[in-house]
């Protein structure tokens, strides 16, 4: 059995205990669509690079991209995480993101 001492083991108590509340309200505030999340930031750049023309996968990797810099939970964002966070923010506020619904499709086919 690993033992530590009193200052280190309370030392990573804490650090993990942040992590787990930091993690917390970070996922709770993704849910909010509103642009100031990685998931409405990300579903802002998703929605202008198609329509404007560009690709899926072109779209998908810039989106993705923003998402993983811009989450602040301490653990990577999946890919299926954050489709489902640029899915959220568009239907949540459809008009922020006229035209995008068509495209929501696209984030799910493997």
């Amino acid at each position: 059995m690993l033992r530590m001492k009193w200052p280190t083991f309370a030392l990573l108590a804490g650090l993990l205990s942040m992590a787990v509340i930091q993690g917390g309200s970070a996922g709770l505030a993704q849910t909010n669509s509103s642009d100031s999340t990685a998931g409405g930031k990300g579903a802002k750049v998703y929605c202008y690079m198609r329509t404007t023309g560009n690709t899926h996968k072109v779209s998908w990797e810039a989106a993705y991209a923003l998402i993983k810099r811009q989450s602040a939970s301490l653990f990577k964002t999946s890919p299926e995480h954050a489709a489902v966070m640029i899915t959220e923010a568009v239907v949540n506020n459809p008009t922020d993101y006229p035209d995008c619904g068509k495209y929501l499709g696209d984030l799910y086919v493997k």
